[in-house]
């Protein structure tokens, strides 16, 4: 008997039912095929049960998340595409899968969140329900809850973002060392860091409106956070020794991209 899948989809965004299992719908929806485009893909497995009653057409996922004639598996039937991370609980939420370019699937689980000792600066991926790359001095979880705090004119009901590594530009922008940072315009990310730090700055500022360059899987400092106002679920991603000993093929994929 096939089990059905149900997958939060974040590049882009979206809530998919599929027959494969993380690793075969991961390879599936990086490698493209037909309505798919090649490239990194992010997703989620929710727990179906957890989901609020009457928010997605689930009934759809047994007339349609079916064994095709020949006994191949479905690979993949849409349930929503607006506003879909908004509307399923953090609760609800489970393992998250990071897929490279060419297919590698990494799974990462739950950890408990601890918060860093001060640091001048961080630098954030932000990738649904908005996907730019933004600056702040608020650690994860303060910046969760500043950009979905509702009573702010700019924000967002629920945020999925990674942590991305500094190195020394995070406590001296204009002259810490930046060795094989992959990110564009190095010397605008210097300033906008520098003016970051200056007197009276705002607690966070906009360093790309949008990253045309994909996910910057091998500079992740800290992993993956997602949350809102009532609730925050923090994904450890592996350290290097980790990833070379245990996720290889993986790690080789995601450095190449």
């Amino acid at each position: 008997m096939n089990t059905t899948h149900l997958y939060l989809s974040l590049i882009p965004q979206g809530l998919i039912a599929s027959m494969l299992d993380p690793w075969e719908f991961g390879a599936y929806y990086a490698l493209g095929a037909n309505v798919h485009s090649r490239g990194e893909a992010i997703f989620f497995e929710v727990d179906q049960a957890g989901l609020p009653a009457g928010e997605f057409p689930l009934h759809l996922i047994g007339e349609r998340c079916v064994a095709k004639p020949d006994g191949s598996p479905k690979k993949s039937v849409y349930l929503s595409i607006y506003r879909v991370l908004s509307r399923i609980p953090v609760s609800a939420l489970g393992n998250l899968y990071l897929v490279t370019r060419d297919g590698q699937t990494l799974e990462l689980t739950r950890s408990e969140y601890i918060r860093e000792p001060d640091r001048q600066a961080h630098l954030y991926q932000e990738f649904c329900p908005i996907d730019p790359m933004v600056v702040s001095c608020l650690d994860p979880l303060e910046f969760c809850r500043a950009i979905t705090d509702l009573s702010r004119p700019v924000h967002v009901p629920r945020i999925v973002f990674s942590q991305l590594s500094l190195r020394g530009l995070a406590h001296d922008p204009m002259n810490g060392e930046a060795h094989d940072l992959p990110y564009p315009n190095l010397q605008h990310l210097r300033e906008v860091l520098a003016s970051l730090l200056s007197v009276d700055s705002k607690s966070s500022k906009l360093f790309l409106k949008q990253v045309n360059e994909g996910v910057f899987y091998r500079t992740i400092r800290g992993g993956f956070y997602v949350g809102d106002q009532w609730d925050f679920a923090f994904y450890r991603f592996p350290d290097v020794e980790e990833l070379e000993a245990h996720h290889f093929a993986w790690w080789r994929s995601a450095q190449a991209s």
